[in-house]
């Protein structure tokens, strides 16, 4: 398998944590890519120019950190994703609010290079009012210490706020989810996926 990816993204951190995970990430070889140059060799696999982007053994190209985890548990470990029942629905809300937290904070990342004005600040905000309600919905209720696609992409989450906004302190009056992430972020499948710096 063949995996485009930029080593920044935490999208792409997932899918990392996801195949240390299922015990297959020596099956997949990295390519590094710049989404935003639109390469080639990105757009032939995937016309939106985004990573990270997995292409199969038979060829199949698969985008979308959620599908790509999907795809690697079913065929690895298979014990990501909770059969049908509340431990599903648990796992699919943590990453859910994982993803959002890495799509407001992407944004806001992109929105720091542009240049300032009203809107671009007022977008700014918004992006960063709902990564703070969502900490604090995580505070009050964090993912299970174990290992499955909630609680892998809440890490990735953090860790990205960890990376590009380290001045925010996230967890001021975030003890409890602070406490989770620590603990967290030592288990081999988060660690091992760490952007390198």
């Amino acid at each position: 398998m063949k995996l485009h990816y930029s080593a920044t993204s935490p999208y792409v951190r997932k899918v990392v944590a996801c195949a240390l995970a299922c015990g297959i990430s020596d099956q997949i070889t990295r390519i590094e890519t710049n989404p935003h140059a639109s390469p080639p060799d990105l757009l032939a696999v995937n016309p939106l120019s985004k990573v990270p982007c997995l292409v199969t053994q038979d060829g199949l190209a698969l985008f979308d950190s959620a599908v790509i985890c999907e795809y690697l548990d079913a065929i690895g470990a298979g014990l990501l994703f909770p059969p049908p029942g509340p431990a599903r629905w648990r796992a699919l809300k943590f990453q859910a609010i994982g993803d959002g937290i890495m799509d407001a904070a992407v944004s806001r990342r992109l929105d720091m290079a542009r240049p300032t004005e009203a809107a671009r600040e007022a977008a700014m905000a918004r992006q960063q009012d709902a990564i703070v309600r969502a900490l604090d919905l995580l505070q009050a209720d964090p993912p299970a210490n174990h290992l499955d696609i909630g609680s892998i992409t809440i890490a990735c989450a953090l860790g990205y706020l960890d990376l590009r906004f380290a001045s925010d302190a996230w967890r001021e009056g975030r003890g409890k989810l602070a406490q989770w992430y620590a603990a967290m972020a030592e288990r081999p499948e988060i660690n091992g996926s760490a952007p390198p710096g």
